[in-house]
């Protein structure tokens, strides 16, 4: 056999062996799996929610004037956000003024005629029936007719005083009920403002200006974003395990923000829902992690069963994801790597996470499972 032939085949045959023992040491590779008597927990997916929001809805029907800005600009509480068309409401409470001003023009009027009835009263000075001097009818006539009981001035004297009463209540009434319609117009041209109840911003806007609202329609939601916390639905045998202003640690995940971090239960709610039977749980997290709206994953420990269980721990590394699935990849008996789908528990501090199913105790896991393993698990 030539010797160049010769030297090609002992190279092909080298290469192949050094090839073969670092694949067969790659797969001898593993991690055997341990347990942990970490509190069991469940991963529950919630959603980044403001500290506080509200939404502003339109009290009277109207046009809208003006917006004061757009989605994430921030105002100062106080600060007028929408303003709806008030040239009707101004009319009507010109309208109402006049009205105040006509009722107190005729409850003054009323008083002056009361105080003339009271002082100087009609029925004294009325002439009599004989048709004589005014002086002979006060000496003669009048205690005449008083005497055979034609006329008792004393009654009249009584409805002429009642009567300037009335007109003087009736005038007060009028004066009272236009008073009253221009704190009615006054609390609509209130109305006709929004205005920002904290420190916040616009989160959404529902109108713009020009649009025509109805009451109760929806205009903007406004929002304190500068604390933010996360509302999950949490079963109720679960929240039992959970204590205001107790901290949870490296127990949240987002999507935007991969790495766990703390959070605080800072509200359970009181009452259950009727239909899923779970309890609404607000959590604290640390500023800058997150924004409204986004998806979250918090890890709630599971104290319904005993309070330690033996759980498989494995190294984070060892996890792949097909998809949005979490995976890895064991020895068999056989000695091939296998792909097994796990259920994600609690990631702990050491660079290791407990496994809630999908592998036990004494399984044999690829840490570290690159793209030869798998290639092989496929069987390719």
């Amino acid at each position: 056999m030539p010797k160049t032939l010769i030297a090609t085949v002992t190279a092909a045959v080298v290469a192949l062996s050094v090839s073969t023992f670092a694949r067969d040491r790659d797969f001898e590779d593993v991690f055997v799996v341990k347990e942990s008597s970490e509190t069991p927990t469940v991963v529950l997916s919630g959603n980044v929610v403001p500290f506080k929001e509200v939404t502003l809805a339109a009290q009277l029907p109207g046009r809208v004037k003006f917006i004061a800005g757009i989605e994430g600009e921030l105002f100062d509480s106080g600060t007028t956000l929408v303003a709806l068309d008030e040239d009707e409401l101004l009319a009507k409470r010109s309208a109402a003024y006049a009205q105040a001003a006509a009722a107190d023009a005729d409850l003054r009027n009323a008083g002056v005629q009361y105080s003339r009835e009271l002082w100087s009263p009609q029925s004294k000075n009325a002439p009599g029936g004989m048709a004589i001097p005014n002086l002979f009818d006060q000496m003669f006539t009048r205690p005449a007719e008083d005497f055979f009981g034609q006329r008792d001035r004393g009654a009249e004297r009584s409805a002429d005083l009642y009567a300037s009463g009335t007109r003087m209540e009736q005038a007060r009434s009028a004066m009272l009920r236009a008073q009253s319609e221009i704190r009615a117009i006054d609390a609509k041209l209130r109305d006709a403002k929004s205005l920002a109840p904290f420190d916040g911003v616009i989160v959404e806007k529902y109108v713009e200006e020009g649009d025509t609202v109805q009451p109760g329609q929806p205009m903007l939601k406004f929002a304190d974003i500068t604390w933010l916390q996360i509302e999950v639905d949490v079963p109720a045998s679960l929240a039992q395990g959970l204590q205001p202003m107790s901290v949870l640690q490296n127990a949240a995940t987002f999507d935007n923000h991969p790495e766990p971090v703390a959070v605080r239960v800072a509200q359970i709610f009181p009452m259950a829902d009727v239909q899923r039977h779970t309890v609404k749980v607000k959590f604290d997290i640390p500023q800058g992690v997150s924004k409204p709206g986004m998806y979250a994953k918090v890890l709630i420990p599971d104290t319904s069963g005993p309070a330690k269980s033996q759980l498989p721990v494995i190294p984070s590394t060892a996890i792949r994801y097909r998809g949005s699935l979490p995976v890895v990849y064991i020895q068999n008996e056989k000695g091939e790597p296998e792909l097994r789908m796990v259920r994600q528990g609690k990631r702990l501090d050491n660079g290791m996470t407990m496994v809630l199913s999908g592998i036990a105790p004494g399984d044999r896991v690829y840490p570290n499972p690159g793209p030869d393993i798998m290639t092989r698990s496929r069987g390719e």
